[in-house]
């Protein structure tokens, strides 16, 4: 994964004027729109039923009031959210549309966990700050620093709280294994010293 070190960007809202409550993953990616098991071809379902306009003829439009269809939002690499942001169905898909997308961060006052934890293990950096701290983010441009667990907005500077883990595991661009590999020579004297000891399990 491409490690995450530091990100400036403008933080998009998804109901601009008010911050979105309880995003669920199936508004991130509807199961309509998860046509592969894999982890590629789902950026354009991202946030399906609110980015586009159905037409008569089966066809879909880009919904020219939402936030993600702004020329000032084209890109976006950074959202703001509201509580409980990806509550819902645990589904992973809903975090590899938003990585394929370009989405490396998300802002928020409450994440629901398995969504947050989602995150850590793709590459996706979920930010809880207090309310009024995002509300006052949102859509201006922002710069995350995940080493400081810093997020800078004009002479305002948050901190935020990351457990080591996840911390280590995005700032190196880790997975789960490449983090489990990590200890392999630990793993690797374990298993001889546990050989010797029970060599009958080893059969």
């Amino acid at each position: 994964m491409t490690p995450f070190t530091t990100l400036t960007a403008v933080a998009a809202p998804l109901n601009p004027g008010a911050l979105a409550d309880n995003v669920d993953t199936d508004a991130i990616i509807p199961s309509r729109e998860m046509k592969s098991t894999g982890r590629t071809g789902l950026a354009e379902g991202l946030f399906a039923p609110w980015r586009y306009v159905p037409t008569d003829d089966g066809t879909r439009l880009p919904n020219p009031d939402f936030v993600l269809n702004l020329p000032e939002y084209a890109g976006a690499r950074i959202i703001a959210g509201g509580h409980n942001f990806g509550c819902g169905s645990s589904r992973e898909h809903a975090v590899w549309a938003l990585a394929e997308y370009g989405i490396r961060a998300v802002i928020a006052p409450a994440f629901a966990p398995i969504f947050a934890a989602n995150c850590i293990r793709n590459g996706l950096l979920p930010v809880v700050l207090p309310r009024g701290a995002v509300e006052a983010l949102a859509g201006r441009e922002v710069t995350i620093d995940l080493a400081t667990q810093t997020v800078t907005c004009g002479d305002a500077t948050y901190g935020f709280a990351i457990d080591a883990e996840p911390k280590e595991m995005l700032l190196e661009g880790l997975d789960a294994i490449d983090l489990t590999l990590k200890s392999q020579d630990s793993i690797g004297a374990w298993t001889a010293a546990d050989r010797a000891a029970r060599p009958w399990i080893y059969l």
